[in-house]
């Protein structure tokens, strides 16, 4: 009988709190990219600001120039700091080669030039850890997991999202490109209570940027772990600014 019809389902089949296989197919992958990336995952991503708060406290963006920050930050920051670790962690997870994982955390977490954005970057990272281990599980979680509490790894959330997407046998590209899309969303999602933007026209940025997202995540497919590590510094100014702010909307 269905559950329409008031029959009760098998308490197996709900209750029971264990990653579902994975089916290796294309669907599979997609789904686990929209799970980890939805602003509904709790791994406290979305209440970051990436920096524009910093720059909307010292008037230094305007709804008008908001879209083209986006842009530089994704070239110059993002892509060759965090989405390349993502692509570098992706590929040691999968090969199971733990000492590149813990030293690609280690190279990323030295490229965030203040406390703010170690924090943010290492307090969502094992959040997402934690989540992922209990929705998406396998044998690489366990393990990253383990580097983590040993301190040979911090914990970094490009890390840790490379290593969930591995797990849940996600490609690289997909991988990368989701979480470039999420940064972006999280971005827009801060334009929007900052009053930089509105709900339409945040989707037209969201649109608009999609070129410069392939472009980003063209280039982190190809950069090796020397090269990790964006240059950005008034993105650093900007958020050690706003780490000594009195009033704040968001934790970067």
């Amino acid at each position: 009988m269905s559950i329409t019809s008031g029959s009760r389902s098998d308490p197996e089949s709900v209750s029971e709190s264990v990653p579902v296989p994975f089916s290796g197919n294309g669907l599979d992958a997609l789904l686990v990219s929209l799970q980890l990336t939805d602003s509904a995952f709790p791994s406290g991503f979305y209440t970051l600001s990436h920096g524009l708060e910093g720059y909307a406290q010292a008037k230094a963006v305007t709804p008008d120039t908001m879209p083209e920050l986006l842009a530089d930050l994704l070239r110059h920051s993002v892509g060759p700091s965090d989405a390349t670790a993502l692509a570098l962690a992706h590929r040691a997870a999968s090969a199971g080669d733990w000492p590149l994982v813990a030293e690609t955390d280690q190279r990323l977490h030295a490229t965030k030039l203040n406390r703010e954005l170690r924090l943010a970057a290492t307090r969502t990272g094992r959040q997402l850890l934690d989540i992922a281990r209990e929705s998406v599980g396998g044998e690489p979680l366990e393990r990253y997991a383990e580097l983590v509490a040993a301190k040979r790894a911090p914990g970094c959330q490009a890390v840790a999202a490379g290593v969930a997407y591995a797990s849940a046998a996600v490609p690289v590209e997909q991988a990368v490109a989701s979480d470039l899309f999420a940064f972006c969303t999280s971005f827009v999602g801060a334009a929007l209570r900052l009053r930089l933007t509105d709900h339409r026209k945040a989707q037209v940025v969201l649109r608009a940027v999609a070129p410069v997202i392939r472009e980003v995540v063209a280039a982190a497919l190809v950069r090796e772990s020397a090269d990790l590590g964006g240059c950005v510094p008034v993105a650093d100014a900007m958020s050690g600014r706003h780490e000594r702010a009195e009033a704040r909307l968001f934790a970067s």
